[in-house]
C-alpha cells in the first residue's frame, strides 16, 4: 500500500522537548543574564517595568512555542518594534540564549531550543526590518525577497 509523502510540519521528538519546568528554568536564567549584559541589559531595563510579570509573560511564550500550550496572547512583533534594536543586539541575545539552554537543558533540548530561537530571532529581523541580508540586497538594487533560485527572480513569489 502507497504512502503519501506530503511533508507536514510534525512536532519533534519529546525527547527534544523541555518541559514546562525546564522552560521555566531556562527563561528565569536567561533573563538574569540578559540584564546584566553590557549590551542588552540596557534595553530590557528602559522596556521592563515589571519583571515578575514580564518572566510569566516569556515562560507562556516559550511554552506554547514548544509545547503548543496556547498560553501566551501577545504580539512579540509588536513588542520589539518600539526597542531601538539592531543586528548587535540580536547576535547577542541568541549566543546568550544559546549559552543559556547549554547549560540549563540536555543537549538536544538545548539544540532545539537554540535552532527555534535562530528562527524566531531571523523573522523578528525581517519584520523590524534589520535584516542584514534584505538591507544588502536593497542597497545592491535587488528585491528584498527571493525565493531559493540562486538568481534570485524577482518575477517569482517568495
Amino acid at each position: 500500500m502507497a504512502t503519501s509523502a506530503t511533508p507536514t510540519t510534525a512536532m519533534p521528538d519529546a525527547a527534544h522537548l523541555p518541559d514546562h519546568q525546564a522552560i521555566t528554568r531556562l527563561v528565569h536564567a536567561f533573563y538574569g543574564r540578559a540584564r546584566g549584559d553590557a549590551l542588552l541589559g540596557p534595553v530590557f531595563e528602559a522596556a521592563v517595568q515589571d519583571w515578575t510579570t514580564h518572566l510569566d509573560t516569556l515562560v507562556a511564550f516559550w511554552s506554547s512555542v514548544l509545547l503548543r500550550s496556547g498560553t501566551y496572547r501577545g504580539n512579540p512583533m509588536s513588542a520589539h518594534r518600539p526597542l531601538d534594536l539592531d543586528e548587535a543586539h540580536f547576535e547577542r541575545w541568541l549566543a546568550l540564549w544559546g549559552e543559556t539552554a547549554r547549560e540549563s537543558l540536555t543537549p538536544p533540548e538545548a539544540a532545539h531550543v537554540s535552532a527555534l530561537a535562530q528562527r524566531i530571532g531571523q523573522s523578528l529581523r525581517i519584520g523590524l526590518d534589520i535584516d542584514p541580508l534584505r538591507r544588502q540586497r536593497r542597497a545592491g538594487g535587488a528585491p528584498a525577497c527571493t525565493t531559493g533560485d540562486p538568481g534570485g527572480s524577482a518575477d517569482q513569489p517568495a
